[in-house]
């Protein structure tokens, strides 16, 4: 899934593949597994329902994005109190019971799995926010630095170039006004997640046996654009991240 320019050409980088950049093409992928898995038939079906070019109302839409265990949990709920607002996820409710199934597909599928669910979920923003802010809990930006880092290989200097289109957003997915990626120390992150004690999903394995991946999904999010990722260090306490993220919304989306 991952194509490189042929040996002598002036520039020889990694392709990503396995990230549709748009609704049409993903309904494309979409079709062409349905008969095989039939919920991705289901997710196909959900995906026709959505109007193209969706538009959100007057209210912020915030995102945070991050490795599990960097406190996106306990911080969106937290914003969400204070700011009397809606807390969406990705893959939203509607589709997440079929994540295990799509997870165990080749990357490909899997990722179009995930892409869709943005879309999907850019129909519960556009109407949500136009009641309240809307505070989500992971979105596109994470669809696209998981595919980035597991279709490269080797280390962050393998990933493509900063300007790539991979770290576009897409063109006809709704944006939201703010995007905040929470970091913590990798040890601090790896003790979070052992005192949590929840069984690990694939990537997260994979997250703490290979720092390379864990640094390459982490410089990822760092080249999104348009919007770009706001970072805030997660360490101290929640209280004080709590204020940093405040600050950080009253400033973009006053």
């Amino acid at each position: 899934m991952l194509g490189r320019c042929a040996p002598g050409s002036p520039r020889s980088r990694p392709v990503v593949r396995a990230l549709p950049h748009s609704a049409s093409a993903l309904r494309q992928r979409l079709r062409q597994c349905a008969e095989r898995i039939p919920e991705a038939g289901a997710v196909l079906d959900l995906l026709e329902k959505c109007p193209e070019h969706q538009r959100k109302g007057g209210f912020p839409v915030i995102v945070f994005e991050g490795l599990d265990a960097t406190g996106k949990t306990t911080v969106t709920q937290a914003v969400k109190d204070t700011l009397n607002g809606v807390l969406l996820r990705s893959p939203p409710a509607c589709i997440s019971q079929w994540r295990t199934v799509f997870d165990d597909e080749p990357t490909p599928i899997k990722r179009a799995f995930y892409a869709a669910g943005n879309y999907i979920l850019a129909s519960e923003i556009a109407k949500a926010s136009t009641q309240a802010p809307v505070i989500i809990d992971r979105y596109w930006h994470s669809t696209a630095a998981y595919t980035i880092a597991t279709e490269t290989s080797g280390k962050v200097q393998d990933l493509p170039p900063a300007q790539d289109e991979v770290y576009q957003w897409p063109e006809d997915l709704l944006k939201p006004d703010l995007v905040l990626l929470l970091t913590v120390d990798p040890e601090e992150r790896v003790r979070r997640l052992q005192h949590r004690g929840l069984e690990k999903t694939k990537e997260e394995a994979e997250l703490e046996a290979n720092s390379l991946f864990r640094q390459r999904v982490e410089e990822s999010y760092r080249r999104m654009v348009n919007p770009a990722c706001q970072e805030v260090d997660a360490s101290p306490s929640k209280e004080e991240v709590l204020k940093t993220v405040l600050q950080l919304i009253k400033r973009h989306c006053a």
